[in-house]
C-alpha cells in the first residue's frame, strides 16, 4: 500500500522526499503539476515510483473528470483537500488490485504525454515558420513598389 500526503502547499517551501503538485482552484482543478503555484496541494511519497504511478493516476482522474463532481463554489471553483484525498485514495486503492493493469496505464499515459508535447512542439515550429514567411512575402513586396 502507498503511503503518501497531501497537504496545502507553502510559498517558498522546500519538499525533500518525491513530491508532486495538485492545482485547487479553477476549472482545471486536480491537473497534477511539476511546479508550484499559488493554490494548490503537494503530494509527497516514500519512492519516485510510488511519484510518477500518482502523478499519472492524478492525471488520469483530471482528464476522465473525476474532480469535476467535487467542484464547489460559485465564481472561483475549488476541490478540497479532504474530496481531493479522498478521489485519489479510492482510484489507487482500486487501481492496487491489477498492478500489472495500473502499471500498463501509467505507462500509456506517459507516451500519450510525450506524444502530445512533440506536437505542441511542432505547432509551435509551423506557426513560427508561418509568420516567417507572411513576413518575408510582405517585406519584399513593399520594396518592390
Amino acid at each position: 500500500m502507498s503511503t503518501f500526503e497531501i497537504k496545502t502547499h507553502q510559498i517558498g517551501r522546500i519538499y525533500s522526499k518525491p513530491h508532486f503538485f495538485i492545482l485547487n482552484k479553477g476549472l482545471n482543478s486536480g491537473k497534477p503539476m511539476n511546479d508550484p503555484c499559488p493554490n494548490c496541494f503537494v503530494i509527497t511519497t516514500r519512492t519516485i515510483e510510488e511519484r510518477q504511478t500518482l502523478f499519472y493516476l492524478c492525471l488520469s482522474l483530471k482528464l476522465g473528470q473525476y474532480f469535476a463532481y467535487y467542484l464547489k463554489g460559485s465564481v472561483i471553483p475549488f476541490i478540497t483537500i479532504n474530496d481531493c484525498l479522498g478521489v485519489l485514495k479510492r482510484a489507487y486503492i482500486n487501481s492496487l488490485e491489477n498492478v500489472n493493469s495500473l502499471q500498463k496505464h501509467v505507462n500509456t499515459i506517459n507516451q500519450i504525454q510525450q506524444k502530445e508535447e512533440v506536437l505542441k512542439k511542432q505547432l509551435k515550429l509551423m506557426n513560427q515558420l508561418k509568420i516567417a514567411f507572411i513576413q518575408s512575402h510582405f517585406s519584399t513586396k513593399s520594396k518592390a513598389v
